[in-house]
C-alpha cells in the first residue's frame, strides 16, 4: 500500500543506475470489467520538462526510488487513451459527494495498492492523515497518537463508490448516482448547499425528476432560483409539477415573471391552475402559505364509501392526517382523523363521526395568526376557506410556524407533512 503524495517527488533512475528525474504525477486508466483503474504511466519531470514513461517499462513503483527496466534510450512511447487521468492534477484536491456522511468533502491523498503485478487505485483519503502525509507530517501524528493514547480519525472513500467527471472543466469527483437515490432529500438539500451554483445544478441534472423536485423543496427559495436557472424551462415545468403546488408557486414568485410565465404555460394546466390561485395572495398571508393537495370526502359517504374515495384521490395529499368533509359546492362542513375513520363501523356516514366545528381562516389571515391557531389547538394543519366557506387548500403546521421556529430547529423536526 502506499499514497500518491508518497510517490511523487521519488527519483526515477534507469536501468544503469542514471538519473533520469523525479515522479511528478500517475497516469491511470479505468476498465469496464474492473471497478478500480489501473497504473498505466509515470509522469516524469526532468529539468523542467515533463514526459511520460510507460509502466510496463517500469520496475517497481512502489518502493523507495523508481528503477525502470532499461535504458533512457529503450524507452516505449506511451498512448494516451481518451478516458485516462492523472491522480495529482486531475484527483487530488477536488470534491466528492460522501453519500455515508451525506456531505461535500475534499480528496486529500489517493491510495495505491498492488493486485496482480498491477498498481491500482483503491482508496481516495478525506481525512486528517492525507494533509498531513502531503505536508511530510506523519511523524508528528505519530507523536500526537501516542500522547493522547488514540489513533487519528482515519477517512477514506473506496475508489468503486466514486466516478470521474471527464466533461467538468473542474474535474470533480461524486459517487456514482445510483447512491444518491438511497439519501434523504433534505440530505441531498445539505450537499447541494456546499456546491457551487454549476456543480450543484450538474447534480441535478444526474437525478430524476422527482428526485430534483424533493431536493429542492428542501432548500432556501433564492438556492432554488440559482439552481434551475441552468436548467431547460421544460425540466423546470416537470419539476414544478412534482413540487407542491405552494412550494411550486414560491419558486415561481421569485423568477423572473416571463419565465415565470412561460413554465406555467408549460404545466399541466390542473397543476398550474393550483399554482395560479396561490399566486394570488401575498406570500407570508394564509393564501400564499396554503397548499391545494389535502384529503377530502363528500358529505354524503358513509365510512367504507369515505375510505374507497381516500384510496382514489389522497395520493398526492399534501398530509393524510385529516380528512375534510365537504358539501357539492366544496363548502367545508367538518373533518376527522385517520383514526375516526379506522375505528367507525363501515356502515355509519362520516357526518356522524365528523368532527363539525372546524377552525379555519380566510385567506388574508396573517401568519402569526396561524401559528397562533396552531399553537392554541395543537394543530398539524388548518384549512383556508373562502367566504363562502368553500375549501382552498391547507396551511400545515411547519410551514405556519416557520417564521416563529429558527431554520436549523425547524430541520431538525420530524417531517409530518411528507
Amino acid at each position: 500500500m502506499a499514497f500518491i503524495s508518497e510517490i511523487t517527488g521519488k527519483p526515477v533512475t534507469d536501468l544503469q543506475g542514471r538519473p533520469v528525474g523525479k515522479v511528478s504525477d500517475l497516469v491511470a486508466r479505468p476498465h469496464r470489467d474492473f471497478s478500480h483503474p489501473t497504473i498505466e504511466a509515470v509522469e516524469v519531470v526532468r529539468k523542467g520538462k515533463k514526459f511520460f514513461i510507460p509502466y510496463s517499462d517500469v520496475a517497481a513503483l512502489l518502493s523507495v526510488a523508481v528503477p525502470l527496466k532499461c535504458s533512457m534510450d529503450q524507452l516505449s512511447e506511451f498512448t494516451a487513451l481518451e478516458d485516462d487521468f492523472s491522480l495529482v492534477d486531475d484527483v487530488l484536491d477536488k470534491q466528492i459527494i460522501d453519500t455515508d456522511g451525506a456531505r461535500v468533502v475534499r480528496v486529500n491523498d489517493v491510495e495505491l495498492l498492488r493486485v496482480n503485478g498491477q498498481v491500482v487505485v483503491s482508496n481516495v483519503d478525506v481525512g486528517i492523515y492525507g494533509i498531513l502525509r502531503r505536508m511530510g507530517l506523519m511523524r508528528l501524528a505519530a507523536s500526537l497518537q501516542n500522547r493522547l493514547g488514540g489513533r487519528l480519525p482515519v477517512s477514506g472513500i473506496p475508489w468503486d463508490y466514486v466516478e470521474l467527471l471527464r466533461r467538468d472543466p473542474f474535474m470533480r469527483l461524486r459517487v456514482p448516482v445510483d447512491a444518491l437515490a438511497d439519501l434523504h432529500p433534505a440530505d441531498i438539500a445539505d450537499i447541494l448547499t456546499d456546491l457551487s451554483q454549476a456543480e450543484g445544478g450538474e447534480l441535478l441534472e444526474s437525478m430524476d425528476v422527482s428526485q430534483v423536485a424533493d431536493a429542492l423543496e428542501e432548500v432556501e427559495t433564492d438556492l432554488q432560483v440559482s439552481l434551475v436557472e441552468g436548467m431547460s424551462d421544460e425540466k423546470v415545468a416537470d419539476v414544478l409539477e412534482e413540487m407542491s403546488p405552494d412550494e411550486a408557486a414560491d419558486l415561481l414568485a421569485e423568477l423572473p415573471p416571463d419565465r415565470s410565465e412561460d413554465l406555467l404555460e408549460l404545466m399541466e394546466k390542473e397543476g398550474a391552475a393550483d399554482v395560479r390561485l396561490l399566486l394570488r395572495f401575498a406570500e407570508d398571508s394564509a393564501g400564499g402559505l396554503m397548499t391545494t393537495e389535502y384529503a377530502y370526502v363528500n358529505n354524503h359517504l358513509n365510512a367504507a364509501e369515505a375510505l374507497a374515495q381516500l384510496r382514489q384521490t389522497a395520493a398526492e395529499a399534501e398530509q393524510f392526517f385529516y380528512v375534510y368533509v365537504l358539501e357539492p359546492d366544496d363548502r367545508l362542513v367538518g373533518v376527522f382523523s385517520l383514526s375516526d375513520l379506522v375505528m367507525a363501523n363501515p356502515a355509519t356516514p362520516v357526518v356522524d363521526f365528523m368532527h363539525a366545528r372546524v377552525v379555519s381562516v380566510l385567506p388574508d389571515a396573517s401568519q402569526d395568526e396561524l401559528a397562533h391557531l396552531v399553537s392554541k389547538y395543537n394543530l398539524l394543519a388548518l384549512p383556508v376557506v373562502d367566504e363562502e366557506e368553500r375549501l382552498l387548500g391547507i396551511v400545515t403546521a411547519d410551514d405556519a410556524l416557520d417564521k416563529i421556529i429558527p431554520t436549523a430547529w425547524k430541520k431538525r423536526l420530524p417531517r409530518f407533512f411528507r
